[in-house]
C-alpha cells in the first residue's frame, strides 16, 4: 500500500512513498511548527506537513489520509499526477513537441557513451547497452531534449529577441534552451536567459509567457509589486498562462 522509513535519529524531514493508480509515488514529509496537517503534490513529490508532536502511529494515519487525498485529486484532475509517469520509447515511434514530430529510432550498442542526431525528421539514438533502466531512461530523456533544442533553437531566440524589442528593449548576452526541471527560466543580472526545452510542449503563448517574464527580470531582478507590473503591462491575462503551467505543467515533459 505505501512504505515508510522512520529515520536513526530525529530530522525534520522524511522520505516515503505511496501508490497511487499503480504509481509508486515519492513522499517528503516535514514536521514542523504548525496546526493541523497539509497535503501538496509537487513537480517531483509528493509534499506532506506535519504538526511537532505527532507520534509515529499519528504519522502512519497521515499517510492513509495523504493516499486518499492524492486519489481523489487524480479523480476530478487526471494529468495531477502526470509528472510521476515514467515515459518508455522505442523504434519507430512518433515524438510530437509543439508543432514538430519526430520518429525515433533506438539503438542498443556496445559503446562506452550515449549520442543522439537529428537526420531529417527522425531522431537516431544509439545508447550504451552497458546502461542499467534507470540509466537508460534518462539517457534517452537528456539527448531528446538536447536534439529537440537544437532544431527549435533559432526560432526560440528570434522569439526572445522580438518580445524584448517590442517591451523591455534591454541588453541580452545569451539564451539557453536546456533540459531543466527545476523551473521554466531563469534571467541572471548578467543578460543570460534560460529557459526550460518543457516549454517546448506548451502553447506559444504560454511560452510567449514564460519569455516575457524572464525579460521582465532585466529590469527588476525579484518578483515585487513593481516586477508583476510590468509583466501585466505588456500581457494583462498572465495569469492565464500561470494556470495553464500550474494545471498541464505536469505533461510537459520528455
Amino acid at each position: 500500500m505505501f512504505g515508510f522509513k522512520q529515520p536513526k535519529r530525529p530530522l525534520q524531514k522524511y522520505a516515503a512513498q505511496i501508490t497511487v493508480n499503480g504509481k509508486e509515488l515519492p513522499v517528503e514529509i516535514t514536521i514542523e511548527p504548525r496546526r493541523g496537517s497539509r497535503f501538496s503534490i509537487g513537480k517531483k513529490k509528493v509534499m506532506m506537513r506535519l504538526m511537532q508532536g505527532i507520534t509515529n502511529e499519528g504519522i502512519q494515519q497521515e499517510m492513509i489520509r495523504l493516499q486518499q487525498w492524492v486519489q481523489e485529486v487524480s479523480v476530478k484532475k487526471p494529468t495531477a499526477i502526470a509528472q510521476f509517469d515514467i515515459k518508455t520509447y522505442q523504434t519507430g515511434q512518433q515524438l510530437t513537441v509543439g508543432k514538430r514530430s519526430y520518429v525515433l529510432e533506438i539503438i542498443d550498442e556496445d559503446r562506452a557513451s550515449h549520442t543522439a542526431r537529428l537526420v531529417g525528421n527522425t531522431i537516431a539514438l544509439r545508447l550504451s547497452e552497458k546502461a542499467n533502466p534507470k540509466q537508460r531512461q534518462k539517457a534517452i530523456q537528456t539527448l531528446l531534449s538536447r536534439v529537440v533544442a537544437g532544431d527549435y533553437y533559432n526560432e526560440v531566440v528570434t522569439r526572445v529577441h522580438d518580445i524584448n524589442r517590442r517591451t523591455f528593449n534591454r541588453p541580452i548576452k545569451n539564451i539557453y534552451l536546456k533540459h531543466n526541471h527545476s523551473n521554466w527560466g531563469s534571467c541572471s543580472s548578467g543578460g543570460n536567459v534560460n529557459l526550460s526545452t518543457r516549454l517546448l510542449f506548451a502553447p506559444e503563448i504560454v511560452q510567449d509567457y514564460v519569455i516575457l517574464h524572464e525579460l521582465a527580470h532585466l529590469v527588476e531582478m525579484n518578483h515585487s509589486d513593481q516586477f508583476w507590473a510590468l509583466v501585466e503591462r505588456y500581457m494583462p491575462n498572465y495569469a492565464e498562462k500561470e494556470r495553464w503551467l500550474k494545471e498541464h505543467g505536469g505533461e510537459c515533459n520528455f
